[in-house]
């Protein structure tokens, strides 16, 4: 068995670690003498906003969580909803809110579960084997203390007659009360088991069985790489009557479908490309040869392009191209790249795409250019106004058929986004739209944008999707569908704000990251899934992760991460492209990293380059066997 520790923060400060972060359950495993803590000792529970008449959220974070082992399986999750930064919630009065869990990484909310009447400080509950029921127990603010024993309906449905089958008052301190008593909860029992992690404030600790340990640290510990395989030899047939370049030539041929297998600590494995070295390689030579070689390793050193934000590459007819919003002007142009290689998009020369002077209606504010290809054509989709801030909205160009990405003649004018009727997808001057991106799925192109209304009510960002018509990519194919809003602490920070959709199919699976929060260091981003087979116009068919997989807590020196893209290059493999901040007060800069699939298929956006692969992996040979 392995013991987890279930924890809060202390809030920093609202640049490092704001409440609405910190007053949520965090997660770390007993490893020897300490805990170690998961998810670079973020959090992985949240509690939902509630939602007004009008569509707007209170944010809402949570305080005192028990975890505890249901009957059939699974975990039970049970903490006091507060306002998302730490006050009183007024409509959390004397009740509890519970969830539920098979693994700690996906969760239920069920809902709040009313005790009494006044405000709840903290929450214990255990199954009862004896009575089959679920005993709870809780201190109000007053300082009454309380038992209760409650079917075990309510960790399926929490309802209005989710009532007690018997409660008393008791004495927390009593090992004596009448309905049982409780393993030790928060307090200085338990401080020692969070020492070394930086602002926990210890709830409780469970233990769970080994396999379950296994799974979170897989799931919650980025992935490094453990080890390398290399085929042992490599035959590689000769003719007799070849020339030393037509050996030379065979042996290059049966080295390049080899790849280098390496092995990361989840159980996961990547296959990457070898450069080998064949200089003083001599095939004229009878008998066996070792050849050396060097595991494949881009290296983007972040980040690559200062005040470049929202950055998006594609691979168009064997060249790879690089385009982003230019924070340096003020958002008034942007600039694309054009290289051989992902690596040299680097140091490539930028060439002026679009500004916000040649055509009428394109004013300025050019925001989060993405290419997509439809139907065989490359598009680019970009938010752009004509002048107002509050008059933004999605648009969209055309690369004319043979022309080259990076000559601003061969584009079209940008087109404004419109909805199936033809009529504009938001009202000028109380609602903009932006970050529109597009993908294929099971035979029907679909786009997913942010909208944000402004009059009469400032709403927040929210994010929809419709599907598009391919034969006219300005227009909508269906009515828009609300998809998500920022309803999760991490989401509303700062402002209320879910932006920057961009689709990635991984089998039989279609994940849409995005990113959420203010664009300051508390810029994050998180991921909605749904599979093949479902309506992906029907909101229920998607799940939404409950915390960001990518973070200022992520990767060293890396701020307000967000707004991601993705490319695959030759080799098969996926890259992210995003923007963070070179420090706190750092501008928007790109940055590139390849993404890893855990061991669900989860894409993995915070492994490092030393993390894919350590460098005294990176050496490697095999043998050569002539025949």
């Amino acid at each position: 068995m392995s013991r987890l520790l279930c924890y809060t923060r202390k809030p920093i400060d609202n640049v490092l670690y704001d409440p609405k972060l910190a007053y949520s359950m965090h997660l770390a495993l007993q490893e020897g003498e300490f805990f170690r803590p998961l998810n670079h000792n973020s959090g992985v529970l949240f509690a939902l906003a509630t939602e007004n008449h009008d569509g707007s959220l209170n944010p809402m974070s949570l305080k005192s969580p028990w975890i505890f082992p249901l009957k059939d399986g699974g975990y039970g999750v049970a903490a006091v909803r507060i306002c998302g930064d730490g006050e009183d919630d007024a409509g959390s009065k004397g009740s509890i809110l519970l969830w539920t869990t098979r693994d700690f990484i996906v969760y239920r909310e069920l809902g709040l579960l009313r005790l009494g009447q006044q405000y709840v400080d903290w929450i214990k509950i255990r199954y009862d084997e004896k009575r089959n029921c679920y005993l709870l127990g809780w201190k109000e603010r007053d300082g009454s203390c309380y038992q209760a024993l409650y079917p075990l309906a309510i960790l399926k449905e929490i309802s209005g007659d989710c009532k007690p089958l018997m409660s008393c008052i008791v004495n927390p301190d009593s090992d004596e009360n009448i309905l049982g008593s409780f393993p030790k909860g928060a307090g200085e029992s338990l401080s020692w088991m969070a020492a070394n992690i930086e602002g926990a404030e210890p709830q409780c600790a469970v233990e769970i069985s080994e396999q379950e340990a296994w799974y979170l640290r897989c799931k919650l510990l980025t992935p490094v790489s453990v080890g390398v395989e290399v085929p042992r030899e490599v035959e590689v047939s000769l003719d007799g009557a070849d020339t030393r370049e037509q050996r030379m030539e065979r042996v290059r041929q049966a080295l390049v479908e080899q790849r280098a297998i390496v092995r990361y600590s989840d159980g996961t494995f990547c296959k990457k490309r070898i450069d080998w070295d064949l200089k003083e390689l001599d095939a004229s030579c009878p008998g066996d040869s070792v050849v050396r070689g060097e595991i494949y390793r881009p290296y983007f050193s972040f980040p690559v392009a200062f005040n470049r934000a929202d950055p998006c590459v594609t691979r168009w007819n064997g060249k790879y191209y690089f385009i982003a919003t230019n924070d340096a002007d003020n958002n008034h142009t942007l600039y694309i790249r054009e290289a051989d290689t992902l690596e040299e998009l680097a140091q490539a020369e930028e060439i002026l795409l679009l500004d916000s002077e040649t055509y009428e209606g394109i004013g300025g504010l050019l925001w989060a250019p993405e290419f997509h290809e439809i139907e065989g054509r490359l598009y680019i989709f970009h938010a752009a106004t004509p002048g107002p801030f509050y008059e933004e909205e999605s648009h969209i160009m055309a690369l004319r058929e043979g022309g080259n990405p990076a000559r601003r003649e061969d584009w079209s004018a940008p087109r404004k986004i419109v909805k199936m009727d033809g009529s504009d997808l938001c009202q000028a001057g109380k609602t903009i739209s932006l970050d529109m991106t597009c993908f294929l799925w099971e035979g029907e192109y679909y786009v997913i944008w942010s909208q944000r209304q402004f009059l009469p009510k400032d709403l927040g960002a929210w994010l929809y999707i419709a599907r598009l018509d391919p034969c006219q990519p300005w227009r909508l194919a269906s009515e828009p569908v609300v998809l998500s809003k920022p309803d999760y602490g991490w989401a509303n920070n700062h402002t209320f704000v879910e932006e920057g959709p961009y689709a990635l199919m991984v089998g039989d699976k279609l994940y849409v990251t995005f990113s959420a929060a203010a664009v300051d260091t508390s810029y994050v981003v998180s991921y909605l899934v749904t599979e093949r087979g479902r309506d992906l116009l029907r909101k229920e068919n998607w799940r939404k992760n409950n915390y960001p997989i990518l973070t200022s807590r992520s990767v060293e020196g890396e701020y307000g991460t967000g707004h991601n893209a993705y490319v695959e290059d030759e080799d098969g493999n996926i890259w992210n492209t995003y923007h963070a901040r070179p420090g706190t007060d750092g501008v928007r800069s790109s940055g590139i990293r390849r993404v890893h699939f855990d061991i669900d298929g989860v894409p993995v956006l915070d492994m490092t380059e030393e993390m894919d692969l350590r460098e005294t992996f990176r050496q490697v040979n095999t043998r050569l066997v002539f025949r």
